[in-house]
């Protein structure tokens, strides 16, 4: 029996630019991009990267903006065997080179020149010299079709290489958890760096879809264009839900949404009220809520029906395993909150490779992420927060997500965050951030908060900022923003 020759992903794509040339691909801020397009476009690219040294399994760094040019070189470094290692253009002058140094990558596509370390580089809006005389394989499939960069919330930077090739087989395997469907036109609202937005990129494509990259996010603007492009899919992380949720009802109903199939939210714990509100607003049919992280260790999903009837879930797993521990390791009753252990089939192989980490496991193959949650007797699972976030008030556990909650239900908070700060009596103290969009004062927030949370959860001191908090893609740096107010501070409370 002769064996089956795995499939190039980029192949499809060819296949399906052949099949319809002219049919629109990719719109974003720097206009639209065609099939065939694409295909030329990404060509060249490829080319360029051989002649610069680029060879199968390599890394090329890409650090651009969603946008045109992110995807023709994410394709061309497909199609070159190399992996494709996508990092934030928001990395500090101190953070890139921490990922960089990791990753070690043949090139650098964007970023400044003069913070790459010397690396081969290519500028953003770069134009590819023509190079007839290099040869494309059209059979190079890369080892690995993705290394994500993380570790900017903690300010601990690591690179997770997904260990599968860039086949076709390998994205067919994982289709469905995210609900993209043939020739969905989705929108992504969060930066390609990102894992979630990453996959929905490559899933529509694949499909035949078309994708929607969107800039700097602006709530109306966001609706506008899910009208003015009849979109079907819709990335989504809870912070935008609730900048959206937010806007007057007036302005809400200016859109027209009704070609908007499936609403996906991911990133964060999303509230109950905010979710809630959402499926009073498109209802449960029409959303979808994953929780998993770009190690892929176990995908839970639920739809809004779901949700309805256990509030608060983020879903069943969609294969895999799942366990609640406590401190001490042992293994907690359903409603029992502790920390999230997952594990993955065995015949299914490490879905990860860290770079710059260490995964903490134990030996029956269980690993954790450090997230914290609780199953009901259903075997629905409740995320709660991180491990890491958790402040210890007075003896007692408080979890910031809880308290972030409470204070994004009040209508003139746009983002806050909530970190533990020292505090003689207590040993640490909840402390507010807050980033508001109408008059409140600190005293009209406490109350509110006291309505929703326990009062010893209650944050101790508050603190206006002005601007969000969180970025694009739903993320916050916890880590340092209590770092430097420690710097700035260092008495306690």
């Amino acid at each position: 029996m002769t064996q089956e020759v795995p499939t190039p992903l980029v192949n499809r794509l060819r296949e399906l630019a052949i099949a319809d040339p002219d049919r629109i691909a990719v719109t974003a801020e720097d206009g639209n991009i065609g099939r065939l397009e694409l295909d030329a476009d990404s060509d060249a690219r490829a080319r360029e990267l051989i002649h610069l040294g680029v060879r199968p399994g390599d890394y090329v760094a890409m650090v651009l903006p969603n946008s045109i040019e992110f995807v023709s070189v994410l394709v061309a470094i497909w199609k070159t065997g190399a992996v494709p290692a996508p990092l934030s253009t928001k990395l500090t002058d101190s953070e890139l080179p921490g990922m960089l140094e990791l990753l070690d990558p043949r090139v650098v596509v964007g970023a400044d020149p003069d913070r790459v370390g010397g690396r081969t580089h290519l500028p953003a809006g770069h134009r590819p010299t023509p190079r007839p005389e290099v040869e494309l394989d059209r059979t190079v499939i890369s080892p690995s079709w993705k290394a994500i960069g993380s570790g900017g919330s903690t300010g601990r930077p690591k690179v997770i290489v997904t260990p599968a090739p860039a086949t076709l087989a390998v994205q067919y395997a994982s289709m469905g958890a995210l609900g993209v469907r043939e020739e969905d036109i989705s929108v992504i609202t969060a930066p390609l760096s990102h894992n979630g937005p990453f996959i929905s990129l490559l899933h529509t494509l694949l499909l035949g879809g078309r994708v929607v990259l969107t800039g700097r996010f602006d709530a109306e603007s966001l609706l506008q264009t899910v009208d003015r492009e009849g979109a079907t899919w819709l990335y989504l992380v809870p912070t935008m839900m609730s900048r959206i949720w937010k806007l007057p009802d007036e302005i809400r109903g200016r859109y027209n949404l009704d070609t908007l199939r499936t609403a996906v939210h991911m990133g964060a714990p999303c509230p109950a009220w905010l979710k809630q509100a959402w499926v009073d607003w498109l209802g449960p049919a029409r959303l979808r809520e994953l929780y998993t992280s770009t190690e892929a260790l176990v995908v839970f999903a639920a739809d809004g029906r779901e949700w309805v009837e256990h509030p608060g879930t983020v879903g069943l797993p969609l294969g895999g395993e799942v366990q609640i521990r406590s401190a001490a390791g042992e293994v907690l009753l359903p409603g029992e909150t502790g920390l999230i252990w997952l594990r993955r089939p065995p015949e299914l192989g490490p879905s990860y490779v860290y770079l710059g980490a260490t995964a903490t496991s134990d030996r029956q193959g269980w690993q954790t992420l450090g997230d914290i949650g609780r199953l009901d007797v259903d075997g629905y699972l409740y995320v709660e927060d991180r491990e890491s976030d958790m402040i210890l008030v007075g003896g007692s556990n408080v979890y910031p997500a809880e308290i972030e909650a409470a204070l994004l239900d009040h209508p003139a908070v746009a983002d806050a965050c909530v970190i533990g700060l020292p505090n003689d009596d207590l040993g640490q103290a909840p402390h507010a951030l807050v980033y508001a969009t109408a008059d409140v004062d600190e005293a009209e927030l406490s109350a509110h908060v006291l309505q929703h949370v326990a009062p010893y959860k209650r944050p101790r001191s508050y603190e206006f900022v002005d601007a969000p908090l969180r970025d694009a893609a739903g993320k916050v740096r916890r880590q340092q923003l209590r770092s430097d107010r420690l710097s700035a501070s260092p008495s306690t409370l």
